[in-house]
């Protein structure tokens, strides 16, 4: 069974038409939860409206309403959609069928871009692969949580998603998941994602890679045991942190500045002391 978790705040006027891309799939999406994250924008008159799950909650982030989505759900398969984005028809249908064919645990599509109304075309840095897609994953987040199929099982391996990060918490998912699994992307925009509202969170804060490095802290320290995938880690850690610090030291925010400074030097640190380990094991003698 297939649950699909919508996830919403103050949203009402989004929510019928994420409801209805759900129940206009050519595949029976047997449970649908409405996860509302303390609207008081009368979101729950517009939901009841239709045949699905509807859970109130104390207004915690996203992180936190998917969380309880998860939590709920009783699918093998989790199914994600963000309530200004829509489901095309074929959506679950056509994930379903390449991940069961070809024996992926996750997968994610291709996707049209609306931009206050206006489609736009997407940048090469968006570009989406299949596969072992940890390095890809590294400097920004080209998976839409709304493109996502996911085995329940997943979340078990890997955890929930973090609900200290008020953004950028499905990067940080994402990188979980790829360091440990191969991810199917299907090269179909079987999504439509709508941006431009002037409440997205996105808008909300400043310099987003201040979230990348959090979650790229938390990987390294998590004890990535693939070195080149820390290496390329580190190597990300210290590159943001750099642009960071730059960017804060022109808006003359210099304590800032100095922590981030001092993030990138750690990171440089532990990237030599790893090659230095490598190219000393390198030189040892074979044992005769």
């Amino acid at each position: 069974m297939v649950s699909a978790i919508i996830t919403t705040y103050n949203r009402r006027r989004f929510i019928k038409e994420a409801i209805e891309s759900v129940l206009n799939q050519d595949y029976r999406v047997e449970e649908i939860i409405v996860i509302d994250d303390g609207s008081d924008d009368g979101t729950e008159y517009e939901v009841k409206k239709y045949p699905v799950k509807y859970v109130w909650k104390e207004n915690g982030g996203i992180s936190s309403a998917r969380n309880l989505g998860i939590k709920v759900s009783r699918g093998s398969y989790i199914a994600f959609l963000d309530v200004d984005d829509l489901w095309m028809k074929k959506k679950i249908s056509t994930q379903l069928a390449m991940m069961e064919k070809l024996g992926y645990d996750i997968s994610y599509t291709d996707e049209i871009w609306i931009k206050n109304g206006k489609r736009i075309n997407q940048k090469e840095r968006h570009k989406k692969y299949s596969g072992f897609i940890y390095e890809r994953c590294l400097p920004l987040c080209i998976i839409s949580p709304s493109s996502v199929l996911i085995k329940r099982r997943v979340f078990e391996e890997v955890g929930f998603f973090d609900e200290s990060l008020p953004v950028c918490e499905d990067y940080d998912m994402w990188l979980r998941i790829a360091s440990k699994l191969p991810i199917l992307f299907v090269e179909k925009p079987l999504i439509i994602k709508r941006g431009g509202h002037e409440d997205q969170l996105s808008k909300k804060y400043e310099a987003l890679d201040k979230f990348r490095i959090q979650a790229l802290l938390k990987m390294v320290n998590s004890g990535l045991k693939d070195l080149e995938m820390k290496k390329k880690t580190l190597f990300e850690i210290e590159k943001k942190s750099l642009i960071v610090a730059n960017g804060a030291r022109k808006r003359g925010k210099i304590e800032e500045a100095h922590h981030y400074f001092e993030i990138a030097h750690w990171s440089r640190t532990e990237l030599n002391k790893i090659e230095c380990a490598q190219q000393e094991s390198n030189l040892q003698p074979l044992d005769s």
